[in-house]
């Protein structure tokens, strides 16, 4: 297969090009991979389970509805959604802010040790939060916060600060001095700049660090089924744990109870897909 090619105004010799057919069947090679498993998680909803059993392939052969329409009349769907979405959006929230106040002040304040803190953040990027479930839970239950909205809310924060922290410094330290000492001149204090011209400007970075940070929120299994045992605050990925327990013969049912779990992170995650390249792209030029 050819190689398409471009020659180099600087130095005369051909560079490959990237788009080529093999180039676009790798990349729809990756997206079926990806795309794949919840299109089949969908489609077994409007199947039953014979159905299922009989052809794991085929295609529902009627659609049947029921199997949605038992989960959305559950409480405990509603009790779980409920609670996966006052976890995410807090923990979205703290990290946006927390997140862009700390990364404001490592890029435009110049101060003693400024990269080195800038290094303690980036290497949180390489702690597992897996080998930190045992001492964190300790702490959690020496601060009383087991079973509680918090218990979950604040280790997702701090374990999101140190993406966020690198994907937003680039955006605010590429902002000219010249904006920050034209809105000066105008009588803006720092956090009137940081308001009224920086986080505009980092709109999508920000978008980016708050999508993040709500799609593994919503997700997350492990830190919520170690601290919240009371069945009242479970969250939606627990609740498919436990449907999947309770119905064990029901595939269809609980692939059902899937296909509901995870739609809203899709659908938050597809609508903001635009905001999100963006701001990796700046994060990396940065």
């Amino acid at each position: 297969m050819a190689v398409n090619s471009v020659r180099s105004p600087s130095t005369g010799r051909r560079q490959a090009s990237w788009g080529t057919p093999l180039t676009y069947a790798l990349a729809l090679a990756v997206a079926a991979v990806s795309i794949a498993p919840v299109i089949y998680v969908v489609i077994g909803g409007f199947r039953t389970t014979p159905q299922i059993v009989a052809n794991p392939a085929g295609l529902p052969d009627p659609f049947v509805f029921d199997n949605y329409a038992r989960v959305l009349t559950q409480s405990n769907f509603w009790q779980q959604a409920f609670n996966s979405a006052v976890i995410a959006l807090g923990t979205t929230l703290a990290v946006v802010v927390l997140g862009l106040a700390a990364a404001f002040v490592l890029a435009r304040y110049s101060f003693r040790g400024r990269e080195g803190l800038y290094t303690f953040f980036t290497l949180g990027l390489l702690f597992p939060a897996g080998a930190a479930i045992l001492p964190l839970y300790l702490m959690l239950r020496d601060l009383d916060l087991i079973n509680s909205y918090y218990a979950v809310i604040l280790p997702q924060v701090a374990f999101s600060l140190p993406l966020t922290i690198v994907i937003l410094r680039p955006f605010l330290s590429a902002i000219p001095r010249e904006l920050e000492d034209a809105a000066a001149i105008d009588g803006a204090s720092r956090l009137g700049f940081l308001w009224r011209v920086a986080m505009p400007l980092s709109r999508p970075a920000l978008v980016t660090v708050g999508v993040l940070a709500f799609v593994a929120s919503w997700n997350s299994f492990l830190l919520p089924l170690l601290v919240l045992s009371d069945v009242n605050l479970h969250t939606l990925p627990l609740g498919v744990q436990n449907f999947s327990s309770q119905y064990t013969t029901d595939t269809a049912g609980v692939l059902a109870f899937t296909s509901l779990a995870m739609l809203p992170a899709l659908l938050f995650f597809t609508l903001a897909e635009k905001q999100i390249v963006g701001g990796l792209q700046g994060a990396v030029k940065g």
